[in-house]
């Protein structure tokens, strides 16, 4: 397999077009951190986009940022730190998670990585996804075309709204070369209110009433006891059990406010406050740490909130070994199993099982390369949806140059 590291959007269309003309195959990288994500590609090409990174432009009066997609979010963040801003949706490091098969200094979770997958953190709940918040782009389609979309505000944006499209392709329509994004004031501070010892099911009832209340909840998560005790959060992990966490943002006296309420509604728990909360939802957000060591499989569901707990039951009963920990109000349910236990489909018969009468869609994160190339790490599509994204992807990439087979096969 050769690599290819691009300076610019014509080399890129050039290497596109070539790969068209000679029906040769690419996968497409740029900070590495997320080769494990999907279904291994079959390519026989590696595009680095490493080379074409940098911040473009950045407006903070305007809320707006416009770079390439090998920026390394650690760069972005901090320019956004230094004007009080940041990416709202909170996107996670997967590093530890995925165990990128990349070096670990040269695994960096880019801009392009995060929009092409559309991660979100804990702040999703609230905030929304990466793709809301999509402006804009260059790219490169799979004819070796150079394109455009989308502009760099929000108005702008008429016909079809093919960012939203792009968020979360995992690159198989067409390769990123310049991104816009809008950006958000930072809140002047934060606060986390923790309840102790709920059950699974009181909790995910706790939390629907928090978001539901007019008190602007950031944040709503639930780590059962054994998750909790894993923790490095000392008031989290050495607690009485369960910890429900629920976030409050903003100027000082409106968290405060608005903290005093939350809690009259529900018996008082511990605080986190400022930098302690910070890092509890960040390692919330990578989740690794909350998870046992060891060989496993893990999963990312995300039900219907209210039957978060019936699809953790159903697989409970089946795999005894799982362990379960609820975000996004219990809409996110990451949920890990012993690999051997799990067995040659890595769980997957019983965790859909579990998950048909519940909604919503499962997720194959963490597995060996040999199962995630032939279970589906992605929720089967019915016939008529698979039929509709064939034809998408025809559209932009004929002849299936790009990333083939990284999230169906075939597609």
């Amino acid at each position: 397999m050769s690599e290819h590291r691009p300076a610019d959007a014509q080399q890129v269309a050039d290497l596109i077009a070539w790969g068209a003309a000679e029906k040769q195959t690419f996968e497409i990288v740029a900070g590495g951190s997320k080769r494990a994500f999907g279904r291994p590609a079959p390519a026989g090409h590696v595009l680095d986009l490493s080379r074409i990174a940098g911040i473009v432009n950045y407006e903070p009066a305007e809320l707006v940022l416009t770079a390439r997609p090998g920026a390394a979010l650690a760069e972005i963040k901090a320019l956004l730190d230094s004007k009080g801003q940041m990416l709202a949706f909170e996107p996670p490091s997967w590093r530890a998670l995925l165990a990128s098969s990349a070096e670990p200094a040269l695994a960096q979770p880019t801009l392009g990585g995060v929009l092409a997958c559309n991660l979100a953190g804990p702040r999703r709940v609230r905030a929304g996804a990466p793709r809301d918040f999509f402006l804009g782009f260059s790219a490169v389609n799979g004819r070796g075309e150079i394109f455009k979309a989308g502009g760099k505000v929000v108005k702008n944006v008429t016909g079809f709204d093919l960012s939203k499209l792009l968020a979360g392709s995992f690159g198989t329509l067409a390769v990123l070369t310049e991104v816009t994004l809008k950006v958000m004031p930072k809140p002047e501070t934060e606060c986390t209110l923790l309840l102790h010892a709920l059950a699974d099911e009181v909790a995910i009832a706790t939390m629907a009433k928090a978001l539901n209340t007019p008190f602007e909840i950031s944040g709503a998560a639930h780590l059962p006891p054994a998750v909790a005790r894993r923790a490095p959060t000392p008031a989290v992990a050495e607690g009485l059990g369960a910890v429900t966490a629920l976030r409050l943002e903003g100027p000082a006296p409106s968290v405060a406010f608005r903290a005093a309420e939350i809690e009259k509604l529900f018996v008082r728990g511990g605080r986190l406050d400022g930098v302690a909360s910070a890092l509890f939802w960040e390692t919330l957000g990578e989740v690794h740490a909350l998870l046992p060591e060891g060989e496993r499989i893990v999963w990312r569901l995300c039900p219907t909130p209210s039957e978060a707990c019936v699809a953790v039951d159903a697989v409970k009963a089946r795999l005894p070994s799982a362990e379960a920990l609820f975000d996004w109000g219990g809409g996110l349910v990451w949920l890990s199993l012993d690999a051997a236990e799990a067995g040659a489909d890595a769980g997957a018969a019983i965790v859909r099982a579990a998950m048909k009468p519940c909604g919503g869609h499962s997720t194959l994160i963490v597995a060996p390369d040999e199962i995630r190339s032939r279970v589906s790490v992605f929720e089967p599509l019915p016939a008529a949806l698979m039929t509709l994204k064939a034809r998408v992807k025809a559209g932009f990439d004929p002849m299936g140059v790009l990333n083939p087979g990284r999230m169906q096969e075939g597609c």
